[in-house]
């Protein structure tokens, strides 16, 4: 990288936007850069681009990036429109889990798509954990009151409620949602409880979208992007720190179970500007 002139900051505008930080955000970066390379006297684009690691690590510091999962039992709900990885992001959060030592129960909130409950129940099996589901088509909300009350009888340590693919544009879907997190937060007044939305690492702007409407309703803890193998998007989650004040917990960076991981702000930024 060459010395920092007009050119290395128009190269690293269109490096952000493809990346899919966004126009707005990408502007405040590049103009808290050209502060920092004024006032430390910086010359060189290696210099320059190690201070943008460190502004935009500090971007994404707007929240706790550990899962509270103190009380037994806790609660994560998981969000997000249909295709994101919601049901493989479950199935690999248990297993993550299950290997701490938490024994997790799993809730098939989302009786709207056809074989959901079948798909949860698969991975059940696959990382050892239990289940709670009815037919497809029953209320959504009167399922996650019997996973709550499985949760308490049979002494789980962390109850992870599946819910449908609910579309931000659908208001009766939305609608749903706003009805189990209440009956969550009733029936377990004093638990952790987070709500999780998952992202898909490409799909760019539309994600804050997702994220603003989503958590109107829903009171949004922290992200988790998926299908980050190979690809060099998932700076939508710069524009949901800056917006929205959300800090992302988890990335899923591959196929394999292990492959869903605590996230690094500043590992996950040096990848970006790669």
């Amino acid at each position: 990288m060459g010395a920092v002139g007009e050119d290395f900051y128009e190269e690293l505008e269109e490096t952000l936007i493809m990346a899919d930080l966004g126009v707005a955000t990408t502007t405040v970066a590049v103009q808290q850069l050209r502060e920092t390379v004024r006032y430390n006297g910086i010359k060189t684009g290696v210099e320059a681009k190690a201070a943008l690691v460190s502004i935009l690590t500090l971007l994404l510091d707007v929240g706790e990036t550990r899962l509270r999962l103190d009380t037994q039992p806790s609660v994560i709900l998981v969000i997000g429109v249909n295709g994101v990885g919601k049901t493989t992001s479950i199935g690999k959060l248990a297993m993550k889990l299950n290997n701490e030592g938490k024994k997790t129960l799993l809730c098939a909130g989302d009786t709207f798509r056809a074989a959901a409950g079948e798909q949860l129940g698969v991975w059940a099996t696959r990382v050892g954990s239990e289940i709670v589901r009815r037919d497809e088509g029953a209320d959504p909300a009167s399922v996650i009151f019997d996973g709550i009350n499985a949760a308490k009888a049979r002494a789980v340590d962390v109850l992870i409620c599946d819910t449908a693919g609910r579309l931000h544009n659908k208001s009766n879907l939305m609608n749903e949602l706003s009805k189990i997190s209440r009956i969550i937060h009733r029936e377990l007044p004093e638990s952790n409880i987070e709500t999780l939305l998952v992202i898909d690492a490409t799909t760019g702007q539309n994600g804050v979208i997702q994220a603003r409407e989503f958590n109107e309703i829903a009171d949004i803890t922290g992200i988790i992007l998926t299908k980050l193998d190979g690809t060099a998007k998932g700076g939508i989650v710069y524009s949901i720190a800056e917006q929205l004040k959300i800090p992302v917990k988890l990335v899923g960076v591959g196929e394999k179970l292990d492959d869903l991981i605590e996230f690094n702000a500043w590992e996950f930024t040096e990848a970006i500007l790669e």
